[in-house]
């Protein structure tokens, strides 16, 4: 699709009726696509965890396609590349090169400590789904997570359950009228009150909650990416 083309869909406006259809559309892709998440639970050593989280750091700020980039540019060094490594490989690929490789470095630092690098451990350790997210979103240990981003690599791997209430899935639900406004939340307690407000949609249209996800990011970018 061209930028043209992504312009003008992002900039139709998006009600129900058009949210049944392209679910209806694309639920083939769509599950794909979280299969390929649960896939990753399946089968991810903690490396492969790490990587993904390692992406949802590079998209904050940027771009699922520019968190692509980056991961492939610096994957050889995830696991003891130093800061300045780090950002000459992400130099010309990540538009924060010097803020990001320090939050990997710092978070890498953070998770030594406290799990030994074993993500998988840390995440199953979790009896409540929103304490698992809390930990990643609220630890002053973990850098460049917060709700969006911390649902993102929860979803990423494997996890269902959490809204990634980015930019398009806000300007979705602000048009139906599901929120008041597409400003970003700003707590805790505004991003439960907003992801609960969509899980409610959810079951009012018949979509499965994470797929409706799905649809709505690929209805105002086209795709359906990480």
């Amino acid at each position: 699709m061209n930028l043209s083309n992504r312009v003008r869909r992002d900039r139709e406006p998006v009600t129900v009726e058009k949210i049944r259809a392209a679910h209806h559309e694309r639920r083939g892709e769509i599950r794909a696509r979280l299969g390929e998440f649960a896939e990753v639970w399946r089968t991810a050593d903690d490396a492969r965890l790490w990587e993904e989280m390692v992406f949802c750091i590079f998209t904050a700020g940027a771009s699922a396609r520019m968190g692509l980039g980056s991961v492939e540019a610096v994957r050889h060094l995830l696991a003891r590349g130093t800061q300045g490594e780090l950002a000459a490989a992400l130099a010309g690929r990540h538009r924060y090169p010097n803020s990001r490789s320090g939050y990997i470095v710092v978070t890498r630092e953070y998770l030594a400590g406290d799990c030994g690098m074993g993500l998988r451990r840390r995440l199953e350790g979790f009896a409540d789904p929103l304490e698992r997210r809390d930990w990643l979103a609220r630890s002053r240990g973990v850098k460049g997570l917060g709700y969006k981003e911390s649902s993102h690599f929860l979803r990423n791997v494997g996890l269902r359950g959490y809204a990634i209430l980015d930019k398009h899935i806000l300007r979705c639900l602000a048009e139906i009228g599901v929120i008041d406004s597409p400003e970003p939340p700003s707590t805790r307690a505004r991003y439960l009150a907003t992801e609960e407000r969509l899980r409610s949609f959810a079951r009012d249209v018949r979509i499965d909650f994470d797929e409706l996800d799905l649809v709505l990011w690929s209805m105002k970018t086209g795709e359906i990416l990480k």
